[in-house]
């Protein structure tokens, strides 16, 4: 695909060279005009470059003095200070003895980092409606766009070299190849609260989650190793370039689109996300100074279908682990992380092939209602489909009924397909997920917050131990899963789930 011609003014990238043995002063590459900074009830870090160590650096806004730092041994300077209650815009300046720096129309609301794969990547101009997106754009002058440039290192940045958008206001030029998934989550946010939103773009296609992932948070899964060399598939090559210079910037949030790649080795997936995310909010929060939320939300996508009528365990096994082995979110592993259930968005005929469906509004918007529920504690809010609470066989041990969400909520059911039961002797106890013994269940009948399932073909040498829904590489067709809440039309999750008597 060509690179369109009206985006090739933003598609320059803005290179910003090392500033070690450099007689200046300035911001991080991270401060532009038009810029968002994380408006936070424990402060706003700003920072930059200086080569004058032990200098005095005086931060205003607005001509107003809100903070002051010293050029440490590293030659960074930072401060922290009390965010203002208007959103602005503003004039930030920093004067030190080698002069003052200024940027303009900056404004205060929430910055959210938009991390992943290529689905993450997946652009705007890909979408079925990209043109009314880009007309529609001019309505949201206080959504804000930045884009950190790929780049990988063996050696961690002290800041972002290379940057593809910095803070961009939304056109069509801006939008044309930046995140579809981004910018639609930042639009249903900025809909909603009317106030700004910055968003940050820092993905690669086709990367595992082990280059995104610290040092620290490698060691913290056990066996988890990967060779020195030098590209964007090594461990720690693009948290060292993509993630660790954004770290001193105050941000609410993170959301994440990945796991493809990792499929083939879901197992440790669990592990890897879970480390991923803890060391993320430690750092984020540490090196801005307690700005960002040491348990900041984060949101991610779980795996999209794939290929029609493929029996690859890989992808329910992947989409498990992404929610810690539990089956939703946010739960007592993952606290404070939120997920869009998208199963049910499969797009077969995709001319950037199946494993990029263009259903990314269904995505951002599950993405943007789990978001209101958990990262901005709304109340109200309907954000998680249907997830059982209970799986009881009658007494003639020939139905198997499901109970969802204690019975207190109503479920549509689309389809009778999708439920599979273990079948296995009555010395067995439990089934892993490639256990021979699964079998299709049938639905007999539903109600208000039940199905029942008909498990008659497991015969009376045998018992049925464990129920378990949608696990296929490539579940239902297009929004016609088995199970939804009725009244927030979003899928129940996909589960495996043990039986009682």
């Amino acid at each position: 695909m060509r690179t369109p011609t009206l985006y090739l003014a933003v598609l320059t990238t803005l290179s910003f060279t090392p500033y070690a043995n450099a007689a200046n002063f300035t911001f991080s590459s991270y401060y532009h005009d038009h810029m968002v900074l994380q408006q936070s009830s424990a402060g706003t870090s700003i920072w930059g470059h200086s080569s004058k160590i032990g200098d005095v650096v005086h931060i205003k806004l607005n001509n107003n003095e809100v903070a002051r730092a010293t050029v440490d041994s590293h030659q960074i300077w930072q401060a922290t200070f009390t965010s203002p209650t208007d959103h602005g815009p503003y004039t930030v300046s920093a004067t030190s003895s080698l002069g003052t720096l200024q940027i303009s129309d900056v404004l205060f609301g929430d910055v959210w980092l938009c991390s992943g794969q290529s689905n993450m990547e997946f652009y705007i101009s890909k979408l079925m409606n990209a043109t009314e997106e880009y007309a529609d754009s001019a309505k949201y002058p206080n959504i804000r766009l930045f884009h950190v440039h790929k780049e990988f290192s063996t050696t961690p940045f002290t800041d972002v070299r290379h940057i593809d958008a910095a803070w961009l206001k939304p056109t069509q030029q801006s939008l044309v190849r930046y995140s579809a998934v981004c910018w639609l989550f930042g639009k249903y946010l900025s809909q909603h609260y009317n106030y700004p939103i910055g968003l940050v773009e820092t993905n690669w296609g086709g990367t595992r989650i082990e280059p995104w992932s610290s040092p620290d948070a490698i060691k913290a899964c056990a066996g988890f190793s990967g060779r020195r060399k030098r590209n964007q598939y090594q461990v720690n090559q693009l948290y060292n370039s993509m993630i660790y210079p954004l770290l001193r910037n105050t941000i609410k949030g993170v959301i994440w689109y990945q796991g493809e790649s990792n499929a083939a080795h879901a197992y440790q997936y669990s592990c890897q996300f879970l480390e991923m995310i803890n060391d993320w909010r430690a750092k984020f929060s540490k090196a801005s100074g307690g700005t960002t939320s040491s348990s900041f939300p984060f949101g991610f996508v779980q795996l999209a279908p794939y290929r029609e009528a493929q029996q690859n365990l890989a992808y329910p096994q992947l989409r498990w682990a992404q929610t810690a082995n539990i089956g939703y979110v946010p739960n007592s592993l993952l606290h404070n992380v939120f997920m869009a259930v998208a199963m049910d968005l499969p797009d077969f005929t995709s001319p950037y092939g199946s494993i990029h469906p263009r259903y990314k509004h269904d995505v951002a918007y599950r993405l943007y209602l789990a978001a209101l529920g958990v990262a901005y504690h709304q109340r109200g809010v309907e954000f998680e489909g249907p997830f059982p609470t209970s799986a009881v066989i009658d007494s003639t041990h020939r139905h198997l009924t499901i109970e969802y969400d204690r019975g207190l909520a109503p479920i549509e059911v689309r389809s009778s397909e999708g439920f599979e039961v273990c079948c296995v002797n009555h010395n067995t106890t439990f089934c892993n997920s490639f256990h021979t013994h699964w079998m299709n269940a049938t639905m007999t009948s539903h109600d208000y917050a039940t199905v029942t399932l008909d498990i008659s073909s497991c015969n009376h040498a045998n018992h049925v131990v464990q129920v378990r829904y949608a696990w296929q590489e490539s579940p239902c067709p297009l929004h016609q899963c088995a199970v939804y809440g009725k009244s927030s039309n979003l899928p129940g999750p996909p589960f495996t789930f043990h039986v009682s008597a």
